[in-house]
């Protein structure tokens, strides 16, 4: 993220908005993977209002929210090969679930 991007806290591992504090992306990601992550992760926000929160949306934000580091275990207890496997994992978009690549 940007500089101009949200506060974090000295230690990286939140960004503050509002006063409130959020678990930060994992810096490790690449940019180009970040980028797709996040296109999922909004695709996914949609289809959850689009369906009024299906379990199957809401499954598919969780998803994309744990391979970005935002949920699950923290990425700051990982090692670098647990936190590739977990940004490098297939997040399917809206409409991809069930079919193998």
């Amino acid at each position: 993220m940007s500089e101009s991007g949200p506060e974090r806290t000295p230690d990286g591992h939140f960004v503050v908005i509002d006063g409130r504090r959020w678990r930060a992306t994992d810096p490790a990601i690449p940019e180009d993977r970040q980028a797709e992550l996040r296109s999922i992760l909004m695709a996914w926000r949609r289809d959850v209002r689009r369906t009024g929160g299906a379990p199957e949306s809401r499954a598919g934000v969780q998803a994309a929210k744990v391979a970005l580091g935002e949920r699950g275990t923290p990425w700051w207890e990982q090692s670098d090969d647990e936190r590739r496997r977990r940004w490098e994992a297939r997040v399917p978009r809206p409409g991809d679930v069930g079919t193998d690549d």
